[in-house]
């Protein structure tokens, strides 16, 4: 049900993932309307089932308001087969095994909501309701939240029947690989897959560059700070040949390192 864009490290790369997460997403999902389920899409078993009246009394509109509502700045209750931990365990885990769980709400940012398609068809018990949307979002919102509770405002439940990452951050599908292609054969001799990127490109491309010296890069590998030069934010500190050393943020006097990606002694 879900395809798309998942960012993958390796080796230092893992490492690097964490700086990565919170960059925005945007998403193309189908929205199906006239149920609600216990992972709040097309693979959970049904909790929830609209009354012929309610089905009945869907409209284009109405269905346009209830997702204008999930726009902008909001308040929004995860998923409850989300990764997020209740007293040590993965909520997901826990639904599994058959617990209630119920996560308080956090705020999340929509920052765009459009509606491609709206289609509802068909009378009574057999009213058959889906809307096709594409969302870019902070990190962090769940778009199957953004379905149950489209489908609650409008009295008949909803859920995802399908999901599709068109990008994370800066990384977007058209530029991805799929698995039999990460796993080519790059020749005769190497069967070893071959990366879409190299740790140096990932970084360069994910946040803003500050050239380094040579010198100065080897200081860095070492775990010492640079004098800062007036960029917000975190950026990536490259040499003149390319290399992201490491992931520096200015804080008064000094660019210390949040992310060393080339420690001292490591090849």
């Amino acid at each position: 049900m879900a395809t798309g864009v998942l960012v993958v490290g390796i080796e230092r790369g893992t490492k690097f993932l964490a700086h990565v997460v919170t960059h925005d997403k945007r998403y193309d999902a189908t929205v199906r309307f006239g149920s609600a389920t216990v992972t709040d899409d097309i693979e959970g078993d049904v909790i929830s089932t609209a009354p012929a009246q309610a089905m009945a009394s869907l409209t284009i509109d109405g269905v346009r308001a209830a997702f204008a509502a999930q726009s902008g700045e909001i308040m929004q209750r995860p998923s409850s087969v989300s990764s997020i931990k209740v007293n040590g365990r993965r909520a997901h885990e826990l639904v599994r095994e058959g617990v209630d769980v119920i996560l308080p709400e956090r705020p999340v940012t929509v920052h765009e909501l459009s509606v491609a398609d709206i289609r509802i068809s068909g009378e009574g018990p057999e009213t058959v309701a889906e809307a096709d949307i594409s969302v870019h979002c902070s990190s962090g919102t769940y778009i199957r939240s953004i379905a149950r509770d489209a489908g609650e405002a409008l009295g008949v439940g909803g859920h995802l029947s399908a999901l599709r990452r068109t990008s994370a951050g800066p990384f977007a599908v058209s530029e991805a690989r799929t698995l039999d292609e990460l796993f080519a054969v790059r020749d005769n001799t190497d069967t070893s897959p071959e990366l879409t990127m190299s740790l140096d490109e990932a970084m360069s491309t994910c946040f803003p560059v500050r050239g380094v010296s040579d010198a100065e890069g080897d200081a860095l590998s070492l775990g010492k700070w640079l004098s800062p030069v007036g960029m917000r934010g975190v950026y990536a500190a490259v040499t003149p040949d390319g290399r992201a050393v490491a992931l520096l943020e200015e804080k008064g006097a000094r660019a210390a390192s949040v992310f060393v990606a080339r420690p001292a002694g490591m090849d």
